[in-house]
Order: C-alpha cells, then structure tokens, then sequence
C-alpha cells in the first residue's frame, strides 16, 4: 500500500473508516505516516489529531475503540478506506456514527429495504397489502407459498429460459423473507449462520 503524502501539504491523508460488518461508515479523520504506523501495529486505529497537534488512538478515554481488520487506499493514493470493528458509539457525542445514523444491523441494500417493508405489513395491516393478507393467513399459509415458489424455480432452472427462471427466484426470496419475519427472524439471523459455517 502506497500512500502519496506529497498531495497533502501537511502529510495528512483523510481517512473513511466503516464498519467491517455492516458497511455503514463511521467517521472521518486524518492519518500520518506515524498513525497508519501504529494502526498496523496495534491494531487499534489512530489518527493525528489536528487539535491536539499529536497521534490520537480512537477511544483512548472512552474506551470504544476501532479495532482494524482491513486499510485500503484510493485509486490516486491520497485517501485511506479503513474497515473496522467499533467497540461502542464511534461519534464523541454518543451517536454509533458521526452522521447521526444507527449502525445496530448490516445493511443489505435493497433487501434491507425491502424486509423493512415487510416488517410494516405485518406490523400495520392494510387491506390493499398482499403481505399483509399473507400474515392475515398464518405460518402455513406463508410457508405453504414458499413451497409453492421452490417448486416452480426448481422447474424453472431446468428449463433454458433465464427470465422465467430469475422471477421464479424473485418471487422464492421474497416470500422465504416473508416466512423470517413470521418466525420472527430477519435476513441477518440467516447470514450470520453462513458467517460462522464459513469460519468453521
């Protein structure tokens, strides 16, 4: 990893930190070479603090910590993307982030949008909302259509049409997501159980 200091008339490069699991990103700061340094070495993030015009471990008196687990630089090599694990809120005003946002549960893009949409169905039924009918039915109802939906990707896959194929496996996510939330379970239980098979 190369870092061109020479861009930054004060040796200071910004650095991203984001959090290794969930990808929500915590805060910005400023890196030395002295604190990239000493991030590698203890593992433990450090900036140099500009108001304090010295190298600042992140949670030095507070106690949360970043733990490092990956430092990537940028496509010009003046800018440092730190992947951490924080112990505690990052932001010194209490907040998990400095943006004021909660970094309590991975975010899966779209699927995280969408299991919350479901979440709201069942939560809130509305007459006109198809998932709410699901829940309005019960477990075997739900899980009897995730049955129905394998059935038909499973046929769908052995046939060449890629497009049949695809919306039967649209349509298999969709409703296994709606069974997580009738069991009261998220996406996240599910992929947790794949992290740990896969450190297994």
């Amino acid at each position: 990893m190369t870092i061109d200091f020479s861009k930054h008339p004060d040796g200071l490069v910004p650095a991203i930190v984001q959090d290794a699991n969930t990808k929500c990103v915590l805060m910005m700061g400023y890196m030395n070479h002295e604190a990239i340094t000493k991030t590698k070495e203890t593992l433990q993030v450090t900036f140099f603090s500009r108001s304090k015009n010295r190298l600042w471990t992140k949670g030095e008196e507070s106690g949360h910590v970043l733990t490092l687990i990956d430092m990537a630089v940028d496509c010009d090599r003046d800018a440092l993307l730190i992947k951490a694990v924080p112990k505690g809120p990052t932001c010194h005003k209490g907040d998990d982030t400095c943006w004021g946002e909660s970094n309590n549960t991975p975010s899966y893009g779209f699927l995280t949008t969408l299991e919350e949409v479901i979440a709201d169905r069942k939560n809130n039924f509305s007459d006109n909302s198809y998932v709410s009918s699901l829940f309005a039915k019960g477990i075997n109802k739900i899980a009897q259509k995730v049955g129905e939906e394998a059935v038909e990707t499973v046929i769908e896959a052995k046939d060449t049409n890629s497009d049949l194929f695809l919306n039967e496996s649209a349509d298999l996510l969709f409703h296994f997501m709606i069974l997580l939330q009738a069991k009261g379970h998220t996406f996240s239980d599910v992929v947790r159980i794949l992290e740990d098979r896969q450190k297994g």
